[in-house]
């Protein structure tokens, strides 16, 4: 290494921690002036207060009618119609399935 490289990266180390020192100084006196000019901190939400008339109100909305069950009247229609639809001219709400494709069984060695 010759004595140019070794100038050269003295100075980049130089300047480096040149710069990581005055960070360090700019942030420690930013912080030592909040510290002494703002002393109260600030509340991220306000207190709760209660809603006129919430003593009358319900706390809770009301069950729901329905139970969240299937009706077991009405049986799942395909997707498909059935034969005497498609001879009158329905069409298939869904394309046919595409057929299976199999290999050939993997020999063994």
């Amino acid at each position: 290494m010759s004595s140019d490289d070794g100038k050269r990266d003295l100075r980049k180390a130089l300047l480096a921690s040149t710069l990581v020192a005055a960070g360090l100084v700019i942030s420690s006196l930013s912080l030592a002036e909040i510290a002494v000019h703002n002393p109260q901190m600030a509340q991220a939400t306000q207190p709760l207060q209660s809603t006129p008339g919430a003593e009358t109100k319900p706390s809770a909305p009301a069950e729901p009618a329905t139970t969240g069950t299937r009706p077991a009247e009405l049986a799942p229609q395909p997707a498909h119609p059935d034969e005497q639809a498609q001879k009158e001219g329905a069409t298939p709400a869904l394309p046919p399935a595409p057929a299976e494709k199999i290999a050939p069984p993997i020999k063994e060695r």
